[in-house]
């Protein structure tokens, strides 16, 4: 083996060393990000020990970029880009303005010049793409309005930073710089084969030329090959394949607009993953995509960490706090009072100024480009990438902070409201009420309520995708009260329509769990599919009331086992019920042929009833149903019932009802509870919740002991053999 292997030594120095760290600082209730910025202080430059090469670990970190805005891009669509035109561009604009002139005068204050001033404004002006949708993928908000708008505001500040990497080398030749300048390649041919020298003027029309070029490009072209290669890909039947041909898309994508079209990579791999969004395989590509854009991203805060120089502190902390102070509080506070006067709501603000408080890969290439030109001091560089390392660990906090008083702003601003409506006829016509202006149909959405439930002895549902959505209808059908717990803002938004009680929120967080009055509740369901997660949700609700039933749902026999040590009574495998469901359908069917008058469905709870006939209903198309009561008809229990009297006047109509059968008279335990079923449910005496016995079964907790003739669960949708269907859009 090959003695020099720099590649492969930082590789492994990056990963595991962040690993380790980020370990320990997730030990501590820190963020991972942390630890990973400390692995690449250890393995960098500036500190003894083992040094990796820096250059390979930037190259490698921009593959985590690459694939960061990839998957960012899948989930998003050009009308989602298109409806935050409005507050992103101009917003994104006068943010940079603004963070640029606080720049600039630091360094006047400095002694540098204007130029190197302009480009150190520059620099503290635009975020980081990791840090910021790092922070929003925790907290599940990519998909939000206010992630919409950050993700917007992003991509307006990359065209930006695009435009000023071509400026600055025209503008290094106005300054007179000595050192050898650097241009763009495309502007160098154009330049030869016209014979004429483009000013600054030229060299931004040909920038915006080529900007317009490349969408127009990716919009007309790429919109019909992108999809068309990885549909072809999709029926080879190979899944090595369809991985190779995701990366190789995005990676493609990226390079080809960098090196044709001067725009970024990050830029050129949003807009491949944002064309590719509209393909039914948008999600299937990003979850192949997942395992090395993380490892990648990982490799990005491992080579911001290696640029850093610990002595900068030291030796210059004053410069080093005002640094730290226009990244966090100036751009901060500049960002909340655009998106408050733009009539947003102040829980957006303080989102999107907790998002952009740090900044990241384009700022070390603009430090770089000035310091390489001779326009900016390496003093400058310095203090960039010391505010870049300090912003980012302390993101987290911001973010916490502006979290915390959120409800005291928003009761100022209600008051302010409530103050200048007070005089209402002296208002001048044509002026709005408020003081700050925020409309009263914005000024607070119903996913940002954090209000606690009032409900007790009731059901906690966690989760509201696919298995969630069933679970809550049946909960409605038999009018059992629930409280259901949910984080992202378009199931939030559904369930608000359907009259659900949520709360907003992360499931594993006690603060969401004791909105949920966990301590009161008399049952939980987890929905969620991923095990770990809803692992952590069982051992945190369990924790609070030792006494409550929790069900959970699971994708394999090791799950089962995990979810059942963390304190859950019961746990569901999809797989299994799907598989129970085949069997009971064949049998279902060889009992019709020898009895058809027969229904071999055991006695099911109103909930449950619901829950089956909206599954049968819905697989109505492709699984047949025995006579005498056709599927697509059943969606009144009560009055399938009486049409079955009809038609067999020689059964009883306690009997008939569907999809129940006379109850055994074997089971006396249960008399009460047999006499409420077997009437018919418009004839059932309404009884209140406090008449029920408590020894009854809730009509949601599947007994083990029951037979299990009807499948838990069933696809809404056909499967696709070559394609795997996306668990993580089940949540």
């Amino acid at each position: 083996m090959p003695h020099d292997t720099p590649l492969i030594s930082t590789i492994v120095a990056g990963l595991v060393l962040a690993f380790i760290f980020g370990a320990i600082a997730n030990r501590f209730k820190m963020p991972p990000l942390v630890g990973y910025l400390v692995a690449g202080v250890l393995v960098g430059p500036n500190t003894p020990g083992f040094v990796a090469n820096a250059e390979l670990a930037n190259e490698l970190s921009e593959i985590g970029v690459i694939l960061l805005m990839f998957g960012v891009g899948l989930h998003f669509s050009l009308a989602d880009l298109l409806s935050v035109r409005a507050l992103a561009i101009p917003g994104a604009i006068v943010q940079i303005v603004g963070a640029t002139l606080m720049g600039l005068a630091l360094a006047t204050v400095l002694g540098w010049g204007l130029g190197a001033g302009l480009i150190f404004g520059l620099a503290l002006s635009v975020a980081s793409t990791v840090v910021l949708l790092k922070a929003l993928q925790d907290r599940h908000m990519v998909e939000s309005e206010k992630g919409r708008i950050a993700v917007g505001w992003l991509i307006v500040e990359d065209m930006a930073m695009v435009l000023a990497l071509v400026l600055i080398p025209a503008l290094a030749s106005l300054t007179g710089a000595t050192t050898a300048e650097v241009h763009d390649p495309f502007i160098s041919s154009l330049e030869r084969l016209t014979g004429w020298h483009l000013n600054i003027v030229g060299v931004l029309a040909v920038t915006l030329v080529k900007l317009a070029a490349f969408v127009g490009f990716m919009l007309v072209v790429g919109r019909r090959v992108i999809p068309g290669i990885l549909h072809f890909t999709a029926h080879t039947g190979s899944r090595e394949l369809f991985r190779l041909a995701v990366l190789a898309v995005a990676l493609g994508v990226a390079a080809g607009a960098a090196y044709l079209f001067g725009v970024s990579l990050a830029l050129g791999a949003f807009f491949a993953g944002m064309i590719l969004s509209e393909s039914q395989l948008s999600q299937r590509a990003a979850q192949e995509s997942l395992p090395l854009r993380d490892a990648f991203a990982v490799l990005f805060f491992v080579s911001v960490g290696m640029l850093f120089d610990p002595r900068i502190i030291i030796e210059q902390p004053l410069p080093v706090l005002a640094t730290v102070f226009i990244i966090i509080f100036g751009k901060s506070l500049l960002s909340f009072i655009i998106v408050v006067l733009f009539r947003h709501p102040a829980s957006t603000a303080l989102t999107i100024s907790a998002s952009l408080a740090q900044i990241g890969e384009f700022s070390f290439i603009l430090a770089a480009l000035g310091v390489g030109l001779g326009i900016l001091p390496v003093e400058a560089q310095s203090l960039i990438l010391a505010g870049a390392l300090i912003s980012i660990v302390l993101n987290p906090v911001v973010f916490y902070l502006a979290e915390h008083i959120r409800p005291r702003i928003e009761s100022r601003i209600s008051a302010g409201v409530e103050l200048a409506t007070a005089g209402g006829p002296r208002i001048e016509p044509g002026f709005e009420p408020a003081l700050i202006p925020v409309s009263a149909e914005r000024a607070e959405p119903p996913e940002d309520e954090r209000r606690p439930t009032a409900l007790t002895g009731h059901v906690v549902l966690i989760g509201y995708g696919r298995v969630g959505t069933v679970v809550a209808d049946g909960l409605k059908q038999s009018h059992t009260p629930f409280v259901l717990i949910e984080d992202s803002e378009k199931r939030v938004a559904t369930a608000h329509d359907a009259g659900i009680e949520v709360v907003v929120g992360n499931a594993a967080s006690p603060e969401s769990l004791a909105l949920a009055n966990i301590a009161g509740a008399r049952a939980v369901i987890i929905a969620i599919p991923n095990a770990f997660e809803a692992g952590q949700a069982v051992e945190q609700c369990h924790r609070i009331n030792p006494a409550i039933r929790i069900v959970a749902r699971a994708h394999a026999d090791e799950e089962i086992a995990y979810l059942q040590s963390l304190g859950a009574e019961h746990v569901i495998m999809g797989e299994r019920e799907i598989g129970m469901g085949m069997l009971d359908w064949i049998e279902g069917d060889d009992q019709q042929s020898a009895a058809p008058a027969m229904d071999p469905a055991p006695r099911l709870g109103p909930g449950r009833q619901f829950v089956t006939s909206e599954l049968r209903a819905r697989t109505a198309a492709t699984v047949p149903v025995a006579p005498p009561i056709p599927v697509e008809t059943v969606t009144d229990v009560s009055g399938a019932a009486k049409e079955a009297a009809q038609v067999e006047p020689s059964v009883e109509p306690e009997t008939v009802e569907f999809p129940a059968e006379p109850a055994p008279t074997e089971t006396p335990a249960e008399p009460e509870m047999a006499a409420i079923e077997d009437e018919p449910l418009e004839d059932a005496p309404e009884m209140p919740e406090a008449v029920m016995p408590p020894a009854v079964p809730d009509e949601l907790t599947y007994a083990p002991e029951l037979p299990r003739r009807r499948p838990a669960s069933t696809a809404a949708a056909p499967f696709n053999p070559e394609i795997a269907p996306p668990e993580t859009s089940d949540t």
